[in-house]
């Protein structure tokens, strides 16, 4: 008995859009489609929807437990909470551009230190090129939010459409009331997973439950309605409409991939030596002499990016591991192993073509490369993060007047000091001035200063601290003489090289 799983006959329609005549015989549902789908001509082909079919096994479980752990992250994080002192935000993690800061749990990063989030960006390139080199589009077939979204997109349309051979039929039937409401409960769904999608992005920039209540009362900033409308947009015309067309024609990953993959590289990967020569079989036909593979497409139906695995490495192919999963199915109903289509090294494939052993190089030289590349930038980033302090100085020198002689002789330079305080307590901070023989602080309006200056800083604020140096003439050795602030309090100690201007080559 030959084996038969799909009723569509994705063979003439294929045929038939290729240009080698019309199929015999009756048209098929999935020609009715590609016919609806083809201009007729004109710059460019109109695109042929792609119906995946729903296929189980361990690596669609897999997809779905990362697709609902990667959107229970995103929609869920902007809602936890963590406590901070004072009026800071109780958001774990906000990205305020109000107050100028990161929050990321205990984590704080001011606009100085941007390098960090550059840093980040590296690092995950690295780990994107690493992985890439090791396991092929891993990130692309199963954490991707293209491929996340769309996943969720494909769920709903199945629910409300059907699976692979009833969406078909139902595209290329007559409008009824059946398409219609069909149609319209799915494109309901869509839009309402969209703008929960950009409804989710914009409490990362402002505290949730606040933006929440003024969202729906017309009072939240009009950044937030912006965003909200322009990613429901993208996401319900990416992931509902473009779908393969973002992966193959917008996204530049596919094309750079290719410099990341060798023959050793782990991709899904069609074995060959085992399901060559490849045709139907029927029920008590012996096995010799012909391949494992019985030619029934179920590869190619369940793939997302309508590709053949058995054609090879394409650009097009996410390694998803769908095709394993609808191939390793009609395996076991002709009671053959699994394996026939499995993540495989077009090394070792060929190494059993040959009738020898294969072997699997995970450490070579360009995953040494990469490996030790994203080390190193690893480990300039935990050191950076070790040498953060909560202290920080900067300081600005009075620009006019750079000077001013006083009647008793000495000279007097203005600075202004801006000390950032990064801790989540209230600092009095010590302020010293060193480098100039004799020289003393003041503040305006108040005498000199014996000793240290103490200014309050608040928790996570900046204040601007104005003082002024003065030097008696006597200790004046020079116009620029090179000189140092030094803020201070408990083990934290933050300096700032400056100059004093005394004028002393042009005396009066």
């Amino acid at each position: 008995m030959t084996v038969v799983i799909d009723t569509v006959s994705r063979k003439s329609a294929d045929a038939s859009a290729s240009g080698a005549g019309p199929a015999k015989g009756p048209v098929s549902v999935a020609q009715k489609v590609r016919q609806k789908g083809d201009p007729g001509g004109g710059l460019y082909k109109k695109r042929t929807p792609i119906y995946p079919k729903l296929v189980h096994g361990r690596w669609r479980s897999i997809k779905w437990a990362l697709l609902i752990l990667t959107l229970g992250i995103y929609y869920v994080t902007p809602w936890i909470r963590w406590e901070r002192p004072g009026d800071l935000p109780d958001q774990a993690v906000l990205v305020d551009f109000t107050g100028e800061r990161f929050y990321f749990f205990w984590i704080q990063l001011w606009p100085q230190e941007v390098y960090f989030i550059t840093g980040l960006l590296v690092l995950a390139a690295l780990a994107l090129f690493l992985s890439n080199a090791l396991f092929g589009r891993l990130w692309c077939g199963y954490t991707c939010p293209q491929t996340v979204w769309t996943d969720l997109f494909i769920y709903v349309e199945r629910l409300f459409e059907g699976d692979r051979n009833a969406r078909m039929r139902l595209d290329a039937g007559p409008w009824n009331i059946n398409k219609i409401w069909r149609k319209s409960a799915k494109h309901a769904f869509w839009l309402a997973v969209a703008f929960s999608t950009g409804g989710a992005w914009i409490f990362y920039f402002h505290d949730a439950p606040t933006l929440i209540r003024d969202f729906w009362v017309g009072q939240a900033p009009m950044t937030a309605y912006i965003s909200c409308g322009v990613l429901t947009f993208t996401t319900y015309a990416l992931a509902g409409h473009m779908r393969e067309q973002v992966c193959i024609y917008m996204c530049p990953w596919p094309r750079i991939q290719g410099a990341m993959l060798d023959n050793n590289s782990l991709q899904v990967t069609y074995r060959y030596d085992r399901g060559e020569p490849r045709g139907p079989h029927k029920k008590g036909q012996s096995w010799e002499g012909r391949g494992d593979c019985v030619d029934c497409n179920q590869c190619v139906v369940a793939c997302p990016m309508g590709i053949d695995i058995r054609n090879g490495p394409q650009l097009e192919c996410i390694n998803c591991g769908l095709c394993i999963d609808a191939c390793d199915e009609i395996m076991v109903r002709l009671d053959r192993p699994k394996g026939l289509i499995a993540y495989d090294s077009d090394a070792a494939v060929a190494a059993r073509a040959r009738g020898e052993k294969p072997t699997y190089r995970l450490v070579r030289p360009r995953t040494l490369y990469y490996a030790g590349a994203l080390a190193v930038v690893a480990a300039a980033m935990l050191w950076g993060f070790t040498q953060r302090t909560t202290l920080d100085l900067h300081v600005l020198r009075d620009r006019n007047p750079t000077f001013v002689r006083l009647k008793d002789g000495s000279i007097r330079d203005g600075y202004t000091l801006k000390i950032a305080n990064r801790s989540f307590q209230p600092q009095d901070v010590e302020v010293r001035f060193d480098g100039v023989p004799g020289a003393v602080l003041k503040t305006p309006g108040k005498d000199s200063v014996e000793g240290p200056l103490i200014a309050r800083v608040e928790p996570n604020q900046t204040r601007a601290v104005r003082v002024f140096v003065v030097a008696p003439p006597e200790s004046l050795q020079g116009d620029n003489m090179p000189a140092r602030f030094t803020v201070s309090f408990g083990d934290q100690i933050a300096e700032a090289k400056t100059a004093f201007l005394s004028g002393a080559a042009n005396p009066r």
